[in-house]
């Protein structure tokens, strides 16, 4: 049977990066080697290296903008330390928006190099909305976002004008429709949604927003020193920067960001369409802020969540329960996923509905 994968990640990745990857393991590029074995000093992986930071900075449109993309182990929990590290001068100051929890997590690592000023939240509304209204202090070395959260179903539709370097966490939503990402300072990902497998991080950097701390960084937590190396200041996550560049290539085929978005507003459109026609569920999140990545719902009062459960099961769809931490149901439909997929959840949960009637 065809599993439906609805994980929030590691998640869902075209089906032809897989039989790509797949081959690769077994002989990379015909050198009789894996993927998984050679050297990450061979031509064969630096080639790969260097087309995977072209591939994010072109469908970026940061191409020759004084920008440089690196593919780096740690995942973007690390980046919530390397982003004051870089950035916070010493006796320095921040600014956040509290909309979720991996943006907690952030606002929590940066506590601890300087003043963080949490310029909005939505955390006493259980993060069902985005922070909006809210004011930059001009002063600020930085301002951090996170563009969509996995666990709540929301997402920025749009971001503020400052002068302030702005930080984007956009490990859930990157490359999934159109933005000027020359807005930003720095972009980073965690690559297991959007981009390839878990393992590698990828950042989008400007590079005049470095070396303005005043501090002494860790070599590891260093971006000048990750930029002067070129990704391999450590031996790189050679299989997951592969798996990366094979989607971004993948992206590229298939029309571009551009394009990529319009198919995702069709899945989310669908989606969000049939919860709220569907007398048995309702949306988590507030409409304006609804994620077009990841679609929570849950049941109306009185419903016993079983049946609906086991129809799934029986359909082939996977990874649909919501996160530990709120319950319910949330749908990811990231980039990879197919529409068919989201028809299918759609007419479980029409038949769903028929049984109450």
């Amino acid at each position: 049977m065809k599993k439906h994968n609805f994980s929030a990640g590691p998640s869902i990745l075209p089906e032809e990066v897989f039989k790509k990857a797949s081959q690769a393991v077994l002989d990379y590029n015909n050198s009789g080697l894996s993927i998984l074995e050679i050297s990450h000093r061979s031509k064969d992986f630096i080639a790969v290296m260097e087309e995977a930071q072209s591939l994010a900075l072109e469908l970026s449109g940061l191409s020759g903008k004084g920008y440089k993309a690196l593919f780096l182990s740690g995942g973007a929990r690390l980046e919530f330390d390397r982003i004051p590290y870089n950035l916070m001068k010493v006796n320095g100051k921040a600014a956040y928006i509290d909309s979720g929890s991996w943006a907690a997590g952030a606002i929590k690592e940066a506590k601890i190099f300087g003043d963080v000023t949490v310029v909005g939240s939505s955390k006493e509304d259980n993060y069902s909305y985005i922070p909006k209204g809210y004011t930059i202090p001009e002063d600020a070395d930085y301002f951090h976002c996170t563009s969509n959260n996995t666990i709540y179903g929301t997402q920025m539709q749009e971001f503020p004008e400052t002068n302030v370097p702005i930080v984007c966490d956009m490990s859930s939503d990157i490359f999934s429709r159109t933005i000027d990402f020359s807005k930003f300072g720095i972009i980073y990902a965690g690559a297991q949604k959007n981009i390839g497998p878990a393992g590698v991080t990828l950042l989008l950097i400007k590079e005049e927003i470095l070396g303005k701390t005043g501090r002494t960084i860790p070599g590891m937590l260093d971006y000048q020193q990750h930029i002067e190396k070129e990704s391999m200041y450590n031996t790189p996550p050679v299989f997951a920067t592969y798996t990366a560049m094979l989607t971004l290539q993948w992206i590229k085929a298939n029309g571009g960001i551009e394009n990529i978005e319009k198919k995702n507003n069709e899945k989310a459109a669908l989606l969000y369409n049939e919860i709220d026609r569907n007398s048995l569920f309702t949306g988590t999140a507030i409409k304006e802020d609804r994620s077009k990545m990841n679609v929570t719902f849950v049941t109306v009062e009185g419903v016993n969540t079983d049946a609906f459960d086991k129809l799934c099961k029986d359909a082939g769809i996977s990874g649909i329960n919501g996160h530990r931490s709120v319950g319910g149901y949330r749908a990811s439909i990231y980039n990879a996923m197919p529409i068919e997929s989201v028809k299918v959840l759609i007419s479980v949960m029409q038949e769903f509905e028929k049984s109450f009637k």
